[in-house]
């Protein structure tokens, strides 16, 4: 109105409504929580080895529950929960409480939000875990397998089912095993030998040794124990690694062109099995690379391939990366692998010494080196030092292509004799001369 004193009305910042609305997604955001360890794999590793991530025949956890082709293990899972409850004869709702009140905790060990219910969750969980205490419990005493156990007996499925337990993202924590597991509800049979107090880390070790072929692991365990085990890839992974482990050196790498195993040959560098209970201890003394055994073969790649992704995804320790890495610039060819194999410290299950070459090369696809801060860094730096000495090379040559058999040998050393009788011949005829003249 004409002539009005009234102020006019604010407008309403049209930015209002979009500012709050993102505000309360904010405020709504959990926050970040020091249990997380368990990880989606990152894309830059996926991509070398889809499978080699992926479980192909039981799910683990809730990241690939319900995932199609995984469906006919929920019912073999399912009956190995039934048989875990009559054995311990600790009833159902006992064991849905020990999950349920661990809920949080288990949801924040994942890196991503787990989008199914309470209840789901829970159910999820419990038949899992008592699914995994089971493969442990009868992997240990076969008196506890039936005659038509799916998973031990037929059709025998272990060996399909055990490389999904590794898997980075078929994983539970491990402290809800350890919970919902007491000793003292198990009836360990009379005629099994046992006689120590059972445990999730002892029947850990046991399947996990034996499956995996791991040699000097059993002297780890105290060790072990004495360290947080986060689930069954980290469990693997300090199977490995004696922990704790001490750098080689301090300071950069100079160099990642480190010589191959043939180069090496050339070099006169020899070659010795390493220890067994550390796969990181590699050697490098006196012209002797001492390097613990290696079994190549898919079940090993798997392996390696999780325990690399979890050290990348959890560690500020490269320690798989670091090996994978050296393991890399030791073999380029199939004769690499051929003398490995030849000295006892690679066992190729392959059987093909090309393929075992491109396997050990693959692991290596999608990893990150840290020239500040490499495990191997002294032992590149002595193996380089080493291999530039001509004396070295001189020396190999001489006795790998003209002493390489015993009548080799003889005639080198025949013909240096002749050698060194015709010099003394030719000079007792000079001094002839210069005395007659």
């Amino acid at each position: 109105m004409e002539g009005s004193n009234e102020a006019p009305h604010d407008i309403e910042n049209p930015y209002i409504p979009l500012a709050k609305s993102m505000k309360q997604g904010l405020d709504a955001l959990a926050p970040l929580s020091s249990s997380c360890c368990i990880y989606r794999v990152p894309e830059r590793l996926r991509r070398a080895s889809e499978k080699a991530y992926t479980p192909q025949v039981v799910s683990i956890g809730p990241l690939h529950h319900g995932r199609e082709g995984l469906q006919a293990m929920e019912e073999h899972k399912k009956r190995y929960l039934r048989d875990f409850i009559r054995r311990t004869r600790v009833g159902l709702e006992d064991y849905i409480k020990i999950i349920k009140d661990h809920e949080g905790k288990i949801r924040s060990c994942y890196a991503e939000t787990i989008e199914f219910s309470s209840d789901d969750f829970v159910r999820i969980v419990l038949v899992d875990a008592a699914f995994i205490i089971e493969v442990l419990l009868r992997h240990r005493f076969h008196e506890f397998q039936d005659e038509n156990d799916r998973i031990f007996n037929k059709p025998w499925m272990l060996q399909d089912v055990w490389p999904d337990i590794r898997l980075l993202e078929n994983q539970l924590p491990f402290f809800v095993l350890e919970d919902l597991f007491d000793p003292d509800k198990i009836d360990v049979p009379s005629d099994s030998k046992c006689t120590e107090r059972l445990s999730i880390s002892k029947l850990s070790l046991a399947f996990f040794k034996d499956l995996m072929h791991i040699k000097g692991a059993d002297g780890n365990l105290d060790k072990m124990c004495a360290y947080k085990t986060e689930h069954f890839v980290d469990f693997c992974r300090n199977l490995y690694l004696q922990l704790p482990l001490k750098r080689q050196v301090e300071g950069k790498l100079k160099t990642l062109n480190t010589p191959s195993i043939t180069e090496l040959h050339r070099a006169g560098v020899k070659f010795r099995v390493g220890s067994a209970k550390n796969l990181l201890d590699i050697q490098f003394n006196d012209g002797i690379l001492e390097i613990p055994k290696l079994t190549i073969s898919d079940e090993t790649a798997l392996t390696v391939r999780n325990l690399l992704a979890f050290e990348q995804c959890h560690s500020m320790e490269n320690y798989m990366n670091d090996y994978v890495v050296i393991m890399d610039r030791f073999v380029n060819t199939a004769k690499d692998v051929e003398l490995l194999v030849k000295h006892g410290i690679v066992e190729n299950r392959l059987g093909d010494s090309g393929g075992g070459s491109t396997l050990i090369n693959n692991l290596a696809d999608g990893v990150i080196v840290e020239l500040n801060d490499f495990y191997f860094a002294t032992l590149c730096e002595d193996l380089n030092r080493y291999c530039k000495t001509s004396w070295h090379k001189w020396k190999a040559n001489l006795r790998q292509n003209y002493c390489n058999t015993p009548w080799a040998t003889l005639s080198i050393a025949a013909a240096v004799l002749l050698l060194v009788l015709t010099l003394i011949q030719a000079v007792c005829s000079v001094v002839s001369v210069l005395q007659k003249t």
